[in-house]
């Protein structure tokens, strides 16, 4: 709030009413008023500029254009070294047209020819100046290290140092037992796992569908995961990302019922006044038994080069809960029984699961890439080393390529170069989409599916209308100073979709560097 003080006379009019003798004001040339006093107090709306860029930066290799966002535009922009205040790039603004989704005209200002490391901001005649950018080999490094660290401080039953954990140091919590929602008797350690809310909770689809995206982002590009990210298990000789998905393994085999392979769904917490804290176990679903069932068939695939003995207990729980879906078929997802199918399959051969893996394409011939239990399922088909139906998986290559060009025509056809409006969709389809993408391009390893995952980043840090970075630490407009909804690294499930988007990235500009 501001308080704006405003002359209500000019200077003669003021002279006239003190030289009255009959005014109240005296001979000291001052006067008094009715007492009032108006208040002039308002909300001032948030300027914002109208030169949009990426607020992390920007690779020296890669394409960099800024967006303009205005009807009356100059016709050039100047680079502006942040440093010394001095122009070392002039370019020419290129108008785009109206961008009907948002209502804006929307021009672009290339400036990939500038390979010069620093920071920097961009200035045009009128309209302004953006906020601050960089410039370097890997602007993103430390970012996606952010991002896949953030697993570590969701760690349930934990204590965080603050040498690893900083601010969001604290003690172990919900290591008490927890009791069964249905029957107070009943009670487990269910201790570990990721929290997914913050209430505490740990949720088993969540924890599934989390650890899924983050497998397959390791499986595509191994080679960008490292294991120096500062966790307790760094410098084990397993890549982190492995270590820390393992955490959230642990916790799930223990959400599984030791008779039946049946799985609860949940771990709740509530504050009762006559009881004090509870911890409460959701009963069994088939939604977290046949989840469970695909996660821990696809992690003890990829984690049997390090841990065998480990491994193949994985496998052998993922087979039990598989089993216990199977009895009670006509409360099962059939594209969630179809993706666990494909990740048993391909961790035993075994061809019973190929049987229900060709059934189900039987009965749906048109592959719907937007449900992510049929995309993960035709993409762990397609990379299993075991016999497949060469046909079926000539349709899914065919299906794939086709959804990557419907990405990329759309994010070319967007004035902001992604494939939607995120303000409409939200950042969850918008990750969905990209993550769909990054997946072809590992596939056919197109340039231009590169640059399209490239712009939607950009966009995700500031280059968006709001011009806000939906990041942690990134960028001088952050999500965290409007609306914590809309931060991606603070929800699980999103923040892993992210963590595959940049793996893309990443493996990208590495490739670059060598």
């Amino acid at each position: 709030m501001f308080a704006v003080l405003l002359p209500l006379t000019g200077c003669a009019y003021a002279d006239e009413l003190t030289s009255d003798a009959g005014g109240t004001g005296g001979g000291d040339g001052l006067f008094t008023t009715l007492g009032l006093s108006p208040e002039f107090d308002y909300e001032v709306p948030e300027s914002l500029p109208s030169i949009l860029v990426d607020q992390q930066g920007y690779a020296v290799s890669s394409s960099k254009v800024a967006l303009f966002c205005g009807e009356e535009l100059p016709e050039t922009f100047e680079v502006i070294d942040a440093e010394n205040g001095q122009s070392v790039y002039s370019g020419k603004i290129e108008r785009k047209g109206y961008d009907d989704e948002t209502g804006v005209c929307i021009s672009y200002g290339d400036f990939t020819s500038l390979r010069t490391e620093g920071a920097y901001y961009i200035e045009a005649a009128v309209i302004g100046q953006s906020y601050a950018f960089e410039i370097a080999e890997n602007p993103y490094e430390e970012l996606y290290d952010t991002a896949l660290k953030q697993y570590y401080y969701n760690r349930c039953g934990l204590t965080l140092s603050t040498e690893l954990a900083g601010e969001a140091a604290h003690n172990a919590c919900h290591t008490k037992e927890a009791q069964m929602k249905d029957e107070a008797s009943v009670k487990l350690d269910v201790s570990g796992g990721w929290h997914v809310d913050e209430s505490g909770t740990r949720d088993v689809p969540t924890g599934c569908s989390t650890v899924n995206h983050l497998l397959l982002a390791y499986e595509l590009y191994p080679e960008v995961f490292g294991d120096e990210t500062g966790i307790p298990e760094s410098g084990n000789g397993i890549p982190d990302v492995l270590d820390e998905v393992k955490y959230e393994i642990d916790w799930l085999m223990k959400m599984q019922d030791s008779r039946s392979g049946a799985v609860y769904s949940a771990v709740s917490s509530a504050d009762s006044a006559a009881l004090g804290y509870l911890l409460y176990i959701d009963s069994v679903t088939m939604d977290a038994t046949i989840q469970f069932a695909a996660t821990m068939a696809k992690f003890s695939y990829l984690y049997q080069t390090y841990d065998r003995e480990f491994a193949t207990r994985c496998l052998k729980a993922a087979d039990r809960a598989y089993r216990y879906a199977g009895q009670y078929l006509a409360d099962v997802s059939p594209e969630e029984y179809f993706y666990a199918s494909t990740e048993l399959y391909r961790a035993t051969g075994n061809y019973g699961y190929h049987n229900e893996i060709r059934s189900y394409f039987q009965q749906n011939p048109v592959t719907d890439m937007d449900n992510n239990f049929i995309f993960w399922g035709c993409v762990t088909y397609l990379s299993t080393r075991q016999k497949v139906d060469v046909d079926v998986c000539d349709t899914l290559i065919r299906i794939l390529m086709l959804e990557g060009e419907r990405i990329s025509y759309a994010s070319k056809n967007s004035k902001f170069l992604v494939s939607m409006d995120e303000q409409k969709k939200g950042s969850a389809e918008l990750l969905k989409d990209i993550t769909r993408l990054a997946v072809v391009d590992h596939i056919i390893t197109n340039h231009e599916y590169a640059t399209v995952l490239q712009n939607h980043l950009h966009y995700l840090l500031g280059r968006n209308l709001q011009s806000v970075s939906y990041l942690d630490g990134a960028g001088e407009r952050s999500y965290a100073g409007i609306d914590g909804n809309m931060g991606i690294m603070n929800q699980v499930e999103l923040n892993a979709e992210l963590v595959l988007m940049m793996s893309s990235i990443m493996e990208e500009l590495y490739l670059v560097e060598e």
